[in-house]
């Protein structure tokens, strides 16, 4: 795929992108929380673990799990990628085509996740596959990540965020990534993510041929 494309204005907002000494505290207690959580999972199991232990185990208290995580099913399905994939859309050639874009920030997230945090990867997904209320929650949190990239596409297109045909086109691309690591952990995590989503993405590009 084509390098990252970088205006004249890109130092500057990458520098603001930057974190500040309260947000990586924030960062280093999120991973925290997550750390503990799917430590007490593998030891106990999903049910067995409650937002007590989670909070102990993390050495925080219950409200403040609470106050970063709304349920138990976030801990486990979100993640600090939103900021940065906007950041990485944002610069984008103006004239790529959104789906190449979102292609290439998504496959770009999901190398470097594999690359340092394939496990929890591997966790995840286990968990979206295997309880009920993980998959059931998916599409909350997914919410959270289309209104970002929603917000991104409708700036560089001089659309609206909440335009009908930028809703769908990043619900379309969001499903596509969520089936397409459902495939993945419904068939024992074999083979490789990164060209399932490609086909994910080429299936949405294309149309299904029969």
């Amino acid at each position: 795929m084509a390098a990252t494309s970088r205006t004249s204005s890109a130092a500057p907002v990458e520098a603001q992108a930057r974190p500040g000494l309260r947000e990586r505290k924030k960062l280093k207690t999120r991973m925290a929380i997550r750390s503990a959580t799917y430590r007490l999972i593998a030891e106990q199991g999903y049910d067995a673990t409650t937002i007590e232990q989670i909070a102990e185990a993390a050495e925080v208290s219950p409200s403040t799990v609470f106050r970063y995580f709304a349920t138990k099913e976030d801990i486990v399905l979100t993640d600090e990628y939103d900021p940065a994939m906007a950041g990485e859309m944002r610069n984008r050639p103006a004239d790529e085509p959104p789906l190449e874009s979102l292609r290439f920030i998504m496959t770009k997230a999901l190398t470097a996740f594999l690359a340092t945090e394939e496990e929890e990867l591997r966790r995840r997904t286990r968990l979206m596959v295997e309880v009920p209320a993980v998959r059931a929650r998916i599409s909350e949190t997914v919410s959270d990540t289309a209104k970002v990239l929603a917000q991104v596409l409708a700036d560089r297109s001089g659309r609206s965020a909440d335009d009908l045909e930028v809703r769908v086109f990043v619900a379309a691309v969001l499903g596509a990534l969520r089936e397409a690591t459902l495939y993945w952990g419904e068939h024992d995590q074999e083979g490789d993510l990164i060209a399932m989503i490609n086909r994910a993405m080429d299936t949405l590009e294309g149309g299904l041929t029969l």
